[in-house]
């Protein structure tokens, strides 16, 4: 059965801005009896699962290969870097519509997506990890379109002008810390979504 697009705006909007610790006892349920919906949670779980093992193995890599490990040790070079963290506010606000929040998910994948290049030319020997992580995050992105189009929710394309450039690095040392904060900042913004997916699957 198709859930009316307000009633998951206002759910996913109680759910997002709330204290992650007071969603337990959230009253709303009306989505918790609709199959269609908890196979999307329970697939896209799994795949944001994925996803980050597939992240912390790209850490690990960037760890053993180049002694980068802590973040608190390397936000001195930060400073002199490019890096931004992709924004998930919208999955947070008061004012939170599934719309905003489902589409900047998406745009924050295709971001990361992109800016996968730069640990590829990083990591060239794990090319085939950094390959199956751009395809599972493809098939995120693509799954979070099709709920929304079933859901009957207006996908937000953001354009492509104000996508942020790959960074630039003055040197091979800001190259590695570079990609050391890319995925980092990564896996916060997957964490991020987790949690989101995860709480709507334990209504």
């Amino acid at each position: 059965a198709a859930v009316p697009a307000g009633g998951l705006a206002l759910l996913l909007g109680v759910l997002l801005w709330a204290p992650w610790w007071a969603l337990h006892g959230a009253p709303l349920t009306e989505l918790s009896g609709d199959q269609d919906f908890q196979l999307f949670l329970e697939r896209n779980l799994e795949f944001t699962r994925k996803i980050r093992g597939d992240v912390a193995a790209l850490q690990r890599v960037v760890c053993d290969t180049f002694q980068l490990c802590k973040e608190e040790e390397l936000l001195l070079v930060r400073q002199d870097l490019d890096i931004t963290q992709v924004p998930l506010e919208q999955c947070h606000r008061r004012t939170f519509q599934a719309e905003t929040c489902f589409s900047q998910i998406r745009a924050g994948l295709r971001v990361y997506h992109s800016s996968l290049a730069t640990i590829r030319a990083l990591l060239a020997g794990h090319a085939g990890l950094v390959d199956t992580l751009q395809l599972d995050m493809a098939n995120l992105s693509s799954n979070i379109q099709q709920q929304m189009e079933d859901l009957g929710l207006a996908t937000v394309t953001y354009p492509t002008e104000n996508q942020e450039p790959l960074p630039t690095f003055s040197s091979h040392f800001h190259h590695q810390v570079g990609g050391f904060f890319i995925l980092a900042n990564f896996q916060r913004f997957l964490e991020t979504a987790y949690r989101a997916l995860r709480h709507l699957a334990n209504l």
